[in-house]
């Protein structure tokens, strides 16, 4: 058999979560028959109530937990001391958990998460995945979530988000203006929410902007030499005049391609990225940059959830629950036109 909780309870019942979960509460607004039903099942199943998540539920753990998929590279890691600026301020502490892009790691710290151990959770996600009733669940059981970066348009949460779809034009744009007539896009992994956003901009940008018919889109993969392949295949087959990275790591392996095809940049080709890198300025040549303001965002986020914490109503998220910050474009050698 599953295991027995509330999410077992609802499919059963075929109720909502959150029905399920205020009728165990015995709240005034679930009526008294759905209550016995909930509670006849319950009985059945002998499923027992986490006593020590509504224990907790009653008292600050002075704990805010932050699920991120790495901290690979410098925008996460900005991410997280603006967040730390917030909650040190605030008197808490911050609990890590890194997803490694895995979706169902992800459920497994949501689901702990929900018994109570914590605050408050800010979420940036693993993957685009329509399966989020391991979010409702968490907001079934009264635990203030914000999502940041990669969100999920499947639940209302507050989302905090820098302007990814707006950049992604105007990044293309600026590779037009350059002179590019050929851009290559190097996609992150599709599964990654943002991916699919930034992609678009590009489309749209070309078809606004460019002579090019048809758009070069390179799927990457995880693993640096799988990339350093697939991208070095493509240059040689295609060869683009202009590469458009989504993610800073990818721009990294395509200078290193470059290097060894001895092609140079800006004359042979010109590259931009989204990047948070401390290092894109040194470089060889200084990369051009999208850059977001990672801080900013773990910042807000941390002060959207502070909000939420403290409302006595716990309101989940209001009528204005986007909140987008703007990028900006740092342009450095390596689109530079001459």
């Amino acid at each position: 058999m599953s295991k027995i909780n509330i999410k077992y309870l609802a499919k059963e019942l075929n109720l909502s979560i959150s029905t399920v979960s205020r009728a165990l509460r015995d709240s005034h607004e679930i009526s008294g028959e759905t209550k016995k039903r909930v509670f006849d099942l319950a009985k059945r199943l002998n499923y027992q109530p986490n006593s020590n998540a509504s224990g907790l539920r009653g008292q600050k753990t002075k704990m805010i937990a932050v699920v991120i998929p790495d901290m690979v590279n410098d925008f996460f890691s900005l991410v997280i001391s603006g967040i730390e600026k917030v909650t040190q301020e605030k008197g808490y502490h911050i609990l890590l958990h890194f997803t490694h892009g895995d979706h169902e790691l992800e459920v497994s710290f949501i689901n702990t998460l929900a018994s109570g151990r914590v605050d408050g959770v800010l979420l940036s996600m693993s993957s685009e995945d329509n399966d989020s009733h391991h979010l409702a669940e968490l907001n079934s059981s009264g635990i203030p979530l914000v999502l940041f970066d990669r969100v999920s348009e499947c639940v209302s949460n507050v989302k905090v988000t820098s302007d990814n779809h707006e950049s992604s034009v105007l990044a293309t744009h600026h590779l037009i203006e350059a002179g590019c007539k050929k851009i290559a896009y190097l996609q992150v992994h599709k599964n990654i929410p943002v991916g699919k956003v930034r992609m678009n901009g590009y489309l749209e940008a070309l078809q606004q902007y460019s002579a090019q018919k048809v758009p070069l889109v390179l799927e990457c993969t995880n693993d640096n030499d799988e990339t350093f392949e697939l991208i070095q295949k493509m240059l040689v087959a295609e060869k683009p005049d202009g590469v458009f990275a989504s993610v800073e790591k990818l721009a990294v392996v395509c200078y290193r391609v470059c290097e060894k095809m001895r092609l140079k940049i800006p004359d042979d080709i010109k590259i931009i990225s989204f990047s948070n890198l401390h290092t894109a300025a040194l470089l060889n040549p200084s990369l051009t940059t999208i850059t977001q303001p990672a801080f900013d965002i773990g910042e807000t986020a941390a002060k959207e959830l502070f909000n939420i914490i403290n409302k006595k109503n716990r309101t989940l998220a209001g009528d204005n629950n986007n909140v987008v910050l703007q990028s900006r474009l740092i342009k450095r050698r390596s689109t530079a036109r001459y």
